[in-house]
C-alpha cells in the first residue's frame, strides 16, 4: 500500500531534523526532495584502493513508494550497543542497517536522535569524526 504523501513527509522532516542536530560536526552531502545524507567531517582511505574520501557515509533518509528508508551506517558492526537506546525504532531495522517507517508513529524522535548520538559516538571512536 502506497504511502500518503503526508505520512512520508512527517517522517522524513523528523528524520532530516535528527540528522541535522549533529551537523557540525558531521556534513551535510545530500538535500534534496526526498533525500537527505549526511557523513563523517574527516578524510578517509576507502576501498581496495585505499582513495581518500572527504567522510565516511554516516546516515541517510529516501523517501520511497511505500516506506521512508532510514540508513544509520555505524549500526553495521555494532548492532547490539542500539538495542537499548531505540528499542522501538529497532522493530524497524531490516537488514543491518536500514530502518523502513510505514507509519509515522514508528518514528519516535527522541529515540531516533539517542541512536544518531550514540552512532557519532561510534564514528568518533573509528576517527571518522573530529569534534
Amino acid at each position: 500500500m502506497p504511502l500518503s504523501p503526508q505520512t512520508a513527509d512527517t517522517i522524513f522532516n523528523t528524520l532530516v531534523e535528527a540528522m541535522t542536530s549533529l551537523c557540525p560536526p558531521l556534513v551535510i552531502t545530500k538535500n534534496k526532495k526526498g533525500v537527505f545524507e549526511i557523513i563523517g567531517n574527516t578524510p578517509v582511505p576507502y576501498g581496495s584502493t585505499k582513495k581518500i574520501i572527504p567522510g565516511m557515509y554516516f546516515a541517510s533518509a529516501v523517501v520511497r513508494k511505500d516506506m521512508v528508508s532510514f540508513y544509520v551506517f555505524p549500526i553495521y558492526g555494532h548492532p547490539e550497543l542500539f538495542i537499548d537506546v531505540a528499542p522501538s525504532a529497532m522493530k524497524c531495522l531490516k537488514g543491518k542497517t536500514c530502518f523502513n517507517f510505514k507509519k509515522s508513529e514508528q518514528v519516535n524522535k527522541t529515540e531516533i536522535v539517542a541512536l544518531l548520538k550514540k552512532a557519532l559516538a561510534v564514528w568518533k571512536k573509528a576517527g571518522y569524526v573530529k569534534a
